[in-house]
């Protein structure tokens, strides 16, 4: 398999979650060896897919330094694993990436509209070679060997609507667009008041997000999936991972995880180096399965 980035420029505008503005982004094919590069459109601050390089994870994942961060750029990463994009520049005209309807469906259609083209450089990725393990008051996120990627998520919320949930997920592009993709984001009301005295959440609304009173969904139209809670933190996760800069091909485990204990995972995974191999496709033993996963 090749690496691959898009045909042309595309364009999108939507609102910021948390910001409440309107922000255009612009997405760019780059040359083989280039990775995902976000651009800070209002200073030119370019800004490279590192663990290091994140320096917030309060309700999103935040990557460089304000004044010139971007925030919640997850939903959007998760994509970019799904479509196995390697090379791409993404301009962002504010400081976080819009929150579309708060899952990962109108990015998949952005890279559909752009068209996803093969380039003369075989692709890379990192496969986990050893268990790597964070915990923190319960939670976990962990990673481990696997010949396929694979997610499992498991959830426990003290509310009539969530309960608790879990889901196992073997990846493929078919299957992230039928299972994932279209999970959306979730908030209860009860929050709302204090995220926006923080100047968080300010765009959040029920066309971008699931509400939540104490007992019911607030959304007219309902739910797009029975256990559509822990399939969007299957989601943030993918788009967490990204940040090692490959694809991830090893297995996934949450229990509770959230978006600060996916960048310790990846964090610890970086520092150690007996736990991952990049891998070029072609000289990997697995290279025909994960071709047809990936494809």
């Amino acid at each position: 398999m090749y690496q691959q980035t898009i045909k042309g420029r595309v364009e999108v505008t939507g609102i910021g979650l948390h910001s409440g503005e309107p922000i255009k982004v612009a997405l760019e094919p780059l040359d083989v060896d280039s990775g995902i590069v976000f651009i800070h459109g209002n200073s030119g601050v370019e800004l490279r897919l590192k663990p290091e390089n994140i320096s917030d994870t309060k309700l999103a994942t935040v990557i460089g330094k304000r004044p010139n961060a971007i925030s919640t750029i997850e939903h959007f990463l998760s994509a970019l694993y799904a479509y196995s994009i390697d090379n791409l520049k993404v301009t962002v005209y504010g400081n976080e990436m819009p929150v579309m309807d708060g899952s990962a469906i109108s990015f998949c259609m952005l890279l559909d509209e752009a068209g996803v083209v093969k380039q003369n450089k075989l692709k890379s990725v990192m496969v986990i070679k050893k268990e790597v393990k964070v915990e923190q008051n319960g939670k976990v996120a962990m990673l481990k060997p696997s010949k396929k990627p694979k997610f499992s998520f498991k959830i426990k919320f003290d509310h009539p609507i969530i309960g608790e949930q879990n889901f196992i997920y073997n990846f493929s592009k078919k299957s992230y667009i039928e299972e994932i993709a279209r999970a959306r984001t979730f908030g209860f009301a009860r929050d709302i008041q204090y995220l926006q005295s923080i100047n968080l959440a300010l765009g959040a609304s029920l066309e971008n997000a699931i509400g939540l009173d104490d007992t019911s969904v607030l959304n007219p139209e309902g739910l797009r999936y029975e256990d559509e809670f822990v399939r969007h933190k299957i989601l943030d996760a993918m788009g967490d991972l990204m940040l090692v800069g490959h694809q991830v091909v090893g297995e996934y485990v949450g229990v509770a995880a959230s978006h600060e204990l996916n960048n310790m995972l990846t964090r610890k995974l970086m520092q150690s180096s007996d736990a991952y191999e990049i891998v070029r496709f072609g000289e990997y033993e697995n290279s025909n399965e994960l071709t047809k996963v990936f494809a």
